[in-house]
């Protein structure tokens, strides 16, 4: 939870925007007491209102793929500054991801975390318990301890389990406490010592190259775990084409598997890093532009059906070195929704309530959340798109504490005008007398 009591509000004129109900239409919504009140609801005297007329108004947006760096490395990012960056870039609500210092493998870092979420958090915060203890894929970690904390899925994510038998065990525990798993899907024996996509780029580069099968051989893994297991398996970042066909066969066959992607695998390829510039590093790294088409085709299908953002900071200092040296992870948050816009919405390769459900319903459903809907008696959160919105990437301008972002510079189209959780204008760029825009890290 965030630390917002709950308020009121009045949405007056916006194009409310359901994916749930399939309600699409020119209307009000009214929050009362931070939930959703019915459709045709009369607002008390005194709420407040916003005019959101022009603009879609759309449940809150869930990103479902954040590093928090909280606990252990708050100076890339924290609960406090990594709330505020979601904030502004839209989002209502994020998944943040276990490979804290200390690692999120026990109850006490769960709890932790959501308690530091309701003191300073400005968007609600639901933690994840990694799969293995320590991350080092050798140990199950205690998952009904997890669980009671308050873990909405498990994920070694930044790792991948090798041991084949381990995360059959791990789906086969998880499916008994109603946690999907997400996994980085990554074989080490073909990506150890990889920096970058490898094929033409990596060979010009003198760079040694990860290749697709390293993607590919886990995906077809765990569509054979989660075939044989059931339960909820999520392909975490998905990168190739090889990836994006096995996830589809398997969907069509009724296997419960999903997959996400991020724009930066949207918006660039593998050519990208041939200025050595490490803001274009990142695991799985950017693919070949035929990866990028399949991507883009997994979208338009519904094979893919989660939009996340990996948002992972890191300080300057850290990415201004060698290319071979450079942290893997990009920041994300305060761009995803404007890249989805322009390279999905306005290049017509999705419709508007295709893609709002792809960063509300759908991970909303994955994780059993009681969010991304704007169903009566639903937590009163909502985001206000304006997919019309010219912006331009100023990284100086970001909330985060951390700027290490390939759009620098980049002119996308529409973007997040207004973040509300529980009733509360936490983010407004709406009214230009009366911004709400939250303080940038310090």
């Amino acid at each position: 939870m965030s630390r917002h009591a709950p308020a009121s509000l009045w949405i007056r004129g916006g194009r409310v925007l359901d994916p749930e109900s399939g309600r699409d239409e020119i209307g009000d919504v009214l929050i009362r007491g931070g939930l959703i009140a019915a459709a045709g609801a009369a607002p008390p005297a005194g709420t407040p209102a916003l005019d959101a007329a022009g603009l879609v108004v759309a449940p809150g947006l869930i990103d479902m793929h954040v590093h928090l760096r909280d606990p252990g490395e708050t100076g890339k990012e924290s609960i406090a500054t990594g709330t505020a960056a979601a904030a502004h870039g839209g989002f209502t609500s994020v998944v943040c991801m276990p490979n804290t210092i200390p690692v999120a493998d026990h109850g006490g870092i769960i709890e932790y975390i959501r308690a530091e979420a309701a003191r300073r958090g400005l968007v609600r915060v639901f933690p994840t318990g990694s799969i293995t203890v320590g991350l080092a894929g050798e140990r199950m970690t205690e998952i009904g301890d997890l669980k009671a904390s308050g873990a909405v899925a498990l994920t070694d994510d930044g790792h991948c389990v090798q041991n084949h038998e381990l995360m059959r065990r791990a789906l086969q525990y998880a499916k008994h406490f109603a946690l999907p798993v997400l996994d980085h899907c990554q074989d080490y024996s073909l990506s150890a010592g990889g920096v970058m996509h490898e094929g033409y780029w990596s060979t010009v580069l003198g760079l040694r190259g990860m290749s697709p099968l390293a993607e590919e051989l886990i995906v077809a893994r765990n569509v054979l775990l989660a075939e044989a297991c059931g339960g909820d398996l999520h392909v975490q970042h998905i990168s190739t084409r090889g990836a994006v066909e096995l996830v589809r066969q398997a969907r069509t066959r009724g296997v419960r598997i999903t997959a996400e992607v991020t724009p930066h695998h949207l918006m660039f390829t593998d050519a990208d890093v041939k200025g050595y510039d490490t803001d274009f590093k990142m695991n799985p790294p950017l693919r070949s532009k035929a990866d990028v088409e399949a991507l883009l085709a997994g979208l338009a299908d519904g094979t893919i059906t989660v939009l996340a953002s990996d948002h992972a900071p890191h300080h300057a200092h850290q990415k201004d070195v060698e290319f071979d040296l450079a942290p893997f992870g990009v920041v994300g948050l305060e761009t995803a929704v404007p890249a989805y816009l322009d390279r999905l919405l306005h290049a017509g390769v999705m419709s508007l309530p295709a893609l709002v459900a792809a960063m509300t319903l759908h991970p909303a459903r994955l994780l059993r959340l009681p969010i991304g809907r704007l169903s009566p008696g639903a937590p009163g959160d909502v985001t206000i798109l304006d997919p019309e919105r010219d912006v331009v990437v100023d990284t100086a301008s970001f909330v985060s504490c951390s700027r290490n972002s390939p759009f620098q510079g980049l002119r996308l189209k529409g973007d997040a005008v207004a973040t509300i959780v529980a009733g509360n204008v936490v983010m407004n760029r709406i009214d230009p007398r009366r911004p709400i825009v939250p303080e940038p890290c310090r």
